[in-house]
């Protein structure tokens, strides 16, 4: 899939949000793929952040160009009533404003006409999986068919994932679809795959892999982005593998390949929390053993914070610049 995007056979490493285009350019790097968001349903949504309406997606793809990165583009529209709330899918005011903006997002993107890669709603399916009755993905009504372009597939749950990839195919074949189960969703990495399989992922063309939303020495001081309860943020060998494991569940169960996106910048430390950037060693993990990623199926890693105040590559005391200038010196090919 990578020379399918315009990118070399190996693993991808790439940026998301809050690392500028400024300091990449600054401090040399070469990024494979920049992530932005596209938020919200509604008069302040992503299609009114820019004019004419929508172009936000051009503007984010283009500057990804720039950096000679393919874009990727994270759908965000299905917490616009809150984290958890989705009420919003058996509203037809909602659905029928988050279509518009969904085949919006796809006509600007063939306006782009060139590869990108779509990772459509986070969390959403981890809440769908523990929302839906007995976690079954077509027994949770959702307003599909009212948008013309979604005629013919299911109203529930998993006809969202249809319609999208039904207006992907439609209007902008050469964006890559990709979903993310969320491994919170249910009790077991098997559990999240059986679901994922329910919900029709398994026909888009990649899975997104989550590790952490913010840096692990944020939430060991539970500063007030990092709230939330739990133990063992920061990774030891154990964790590492069991994140290994439970990706290769995943991949077995869908056939497709992984992106891990928004993994935190942080750097190695001894001492829990941090000062001018937090500890975590999810990217040591990751880029100075690129080949385990592979073998679980990976195609690529996108590093980069889920929330304001997390390290980014100019806090990161140039971890991020090193680490990824030596795998590029000596990448992982993939298969």
């Amino acid at each position: 899939m990578a020379r399918q995007i315009g990118r070399p056979a190996r693993l991808l490493v790439g940026l998301g949000s809050g690392n500028p285009e400024a300091s990449v350019q600054a401090q040399g790097l070469r990024p494979d793929v920049v992530d932005a968001y596209l938020v919200g349903v509604g008069p302040d949504a992503w299609p009114t952040w820019s004019s004419p309406a929508g172009s936000y997606v051009n503007l984010v793809a283009e500057r990804a160009d720039r950096q000679g990165a393919v874009p990727m583009l994270t759908l965000y529209q299905m917490a616009s009533n809150g984290d958890g709330n989705l009420a919003g899918i058996a509203d037809a005011t909602f659905m029928a404003g988050y279509w518009a903006n969904v085949r919006l997002m796809f006509q600007r993107l063939a306006m782009f006409d060139k590869p990108v890669l779509v990772n459509v709603e986070p969390d959403f399916w981890g809440y769908v999986e523990r929302q839906a009755p007995d976690g079954d993905p077509a027994r949770m009504p959702a307003r599909v068919s009212i948008d013309a372009d979604c005629a013919g597939q299911p109203d529930n749950v998993t006809g969202i994932a249809g319609c999208v990839l039904q207006m992907a195919r439609k209007y902008a074949p050469k964006a890559a679809i990709g979903f993310p189960p969320s491994d919170w969703g249910a009790g077991t990495p098997a559990e999240v795959a059986a679901f994922a399989l329910k919900a029709g992922l398994q026909h888009g063309d990649f899975l997104v892999m989550q590790t952490l939303d913010r840096d692990a020495g944020c939430f060991e001081v539970r500063a007030a982005e990092c709230s939330r309860a739990g133990t063992g943020w920061y990774w030891d060998d154990a964790a590492y593998a069991a994140h290994l494991a439970l990706a290769r569940n995943w991949h077995d169960a869908t056939g497709l390949p992984l992106v891990w996106w928004q993994t935190p910048l942080g750097v190695p430390a001894s001492t829990p929390g941090g000062t001018d950037h937090w500890r975590d060693n999810r990217m040591q993990y990751f880029l100075t053993r690129p080949q385990d990623l592979v073998a679980v199926g990976g195609l690529g890693v996108v590093f980069g914070a889920g929330a304001a105040g997390q390290t980014t590559i100019d806090t990161d005391g140039g971890q991020y610049k090193r680490l990824s200038e030596a795998y590029l010196a000596a990448p992982a090919p993939l298969p």
